[in-house]
């Protein structure tokens, strides 16, 4: 029927992926740029060298592959969430982006939180002001750029900007406005009475598209720097969150997954928008139109174990010999329990200042036990993330396993046994590229919609089960697990200064 082609513009590259609609996917190319950041705490990147990483990344492809460029039937995209990108009135870049994990708008999070009614922020964006959002970085170049303030006549995401490139079209699309701050969630309009109580105005903001909404066809000019024939359709695409989404299933109500990469997300699907006011819990817009989708979010999942590994010996210590370490440890590490918040945490606590922590610790603990429960720590903050997506209203029994952790199989049956869920291998984990493929066939009128699609593309090939020995230890050690943070914030916070 025809490829399609799915871009994620990420954090440091941009992935091309080809998806034969008859065949499955057929390959990706990938291409880097650089992350600068000038100050502490602050994260850039130049929105040109995410342009020109797409064209290196669609050309490699074509070439890589022996494409066909006819026979590219669509286009669509995925990229980091919340990551700032200025333009003035002749939509020339204004300064670098400031990205996701930027996190020098702590006063501007304050101003927000002092001048916007708390409830009016729930029923518009329907999540906690956090640095990382959009909206506080708009608020910082007013503070401390006003210069480029004045400038700013565009605010677009950088998969927005991209495609703006490709199609010379402006839009923003809805699962990714819905991460800014500025958006009302629910009627998929910007708000006006969030950003009138700040003294913004919504005229720097595109119109919103779908996700499966053409925002435009390949230019000329795009189409002789990428090799592709002008003229392809360009679809919205969506978050990078979302397009996993889409790339693993999790397209009907009562389906999740869990991510295990540096960070850990577990994401449910839902109908309908459900919110809960405690813990930082996000709640956006699902690349299936009308329908949304919640998660908890950690910040150190992989990373907790790649630290660890650090520690005891990157040439020595590869990950499967660890887990093999950790395979003799009884489950529960001998009364052993790891907090694993070596960045801080976001769900449930919202604390900049939680620190990763060893609890328990005896001289009968050895390489085992000390790897296992960083393992089983992973386990417990994301049985966090499933208390609030359960109180929510998420009743799924299953979640499907994405990222490079979820290559371990004592891993998956550590979380499995935790958090009571069966943990569903898929046959194709190619993240938000491929999820973003699949859209654009939506868009490109290839696939009826995007369950359809998603679900002749994506499938079950295996279950972890809990074990229900482990279990018994779990649900007990968890009630011990969730008593910790709120004995150690204080001491946290007051460790803040000596860091």
């Amino acid at each position: 029927m025809g490829l399609l082609i799915g871009l994620d513009i990420g954090t440091s590259t941009t992935k091309a992926l080809l998806l034969d609609t008859d065949k499955g996917v057929i390959g990706s190319v990938t291409a880097d740029y650089p992350l600068y950041s000038p100050h502490p705490g602050w994260s850039e990147q130049e929105p040109e060298d995410m342009w020109q990483a797409t064209v290196k990344a669609v050309r490699g492809l074509l070439e890589k592959f022996n494409v066909d460029p006819e026979a590219v039937k669509g286009i669509g995209l995925s990229g980091q969430m919340h990551s700032s990108v200025f333009l003035d009135s002749s939509f020339n870049v204004i300064r670098p982006a400031i990205l996701w994990n930027d996190t020098r708008t702590s006063a501007q999070c304050r101003y927000i939180i002092e001048n916007v009614d708390p409830d009016l922020l729930v029923s518009e964006v329907c999540n906690p002001v956090l640095e990382g959002f959009t909206l506080p970085k708009v608020l910082w170049l007013r503070d401390n750029e006003p210069e480029n303030f004045q400038k700013l006549r565009h605010l677009v995401l950088p998969k927005d900007y991209v495609r703006f490139r490709l199609t010379g079209n402006l839009h923003m699309e809805v699962s990714d406005a819905a991460g800014m701050l500025m958006m009302n969630v629910r009627e998929k309009v910007w708000s006006e009475p969030v950003l009138a109580s700040l003294g913004l105005s919504s005229e720097i903001l595109p119109p919103i598209i779908d996700s499966t909404e053409v925002g435009g066809t390949l230019s000329e000019v795009a189409a002789s720097l990428t090799g592709l024939p002008a003229g392809i359709p360009v679809v919205g695409g969506g978050a990078d969150n979302a397009c996993g989404a889409v790339g693993s299933g999790v397209v009907k109500e009562g389906r999740g997954m869990v991510s295990l990469g540096s960070s850990g997300v577990l994401l449910a699907h839902l109908k309908e928008p459900k919110l809960i006011t405690r813990g930082t819990v996000h709640m956006f817009n699902s690349c299936v139109p009308n329908q949304f989708y919640m998660m908890g979010v950690m910040l150190a999942a992989g990373l907790s174990l790649s630290w660890l590994r650090d520690q005891l010996g990157r040439e020595q210590y590869t990950y499967n010999i660890m887990t093999e370490l950790a395979e003799k440890a009884k489950p529960g590490s001998k009364g052993l329990l790891f907090l694993p918040y070596l960045t801080g945490e976001r769900t449930p606590h919202g604390d900049a200042n939680a620190r990763g922590t060893f609890v328990g610790i005896s001289s009968t603990h050895g390489k085992a036990e000390l790897i296992r429960a960083v393992l089983e720590g992973v386990a417990f903050g994301l049985c966090d993330s499933l208390e609030l997506l359960r109180s929510a209203g998420w009743n799924g029994t299953a979640i499907r396993a994405l990222g490079g952790g979820a290559r371990s199989p004592l891993w998956k049956e550590i979380i499995a046994s935790a958090t009571g869920l069966a943990l569903e291998e898929i046959n194709i984990d190619e993240g938000p590229a491929l999820g973003a493929a699949i859209l654009a066939g939506v868009g490109a009128g290839i696939y009826q919609d995007v369950a359809e699609a998603s679900d002749s593309t994506i499938k079950v090939i295996g279950v972890v089960e809990p074990n229900q020995e482990w279990r018994k230890v779990y649900v007990d050690l968890y009630e011990v697990y969730k008593d910790l943070y709120p004995a150690l914030k204080e001491p946290f916070s007051k460790l803040a200064k000596f860091a």
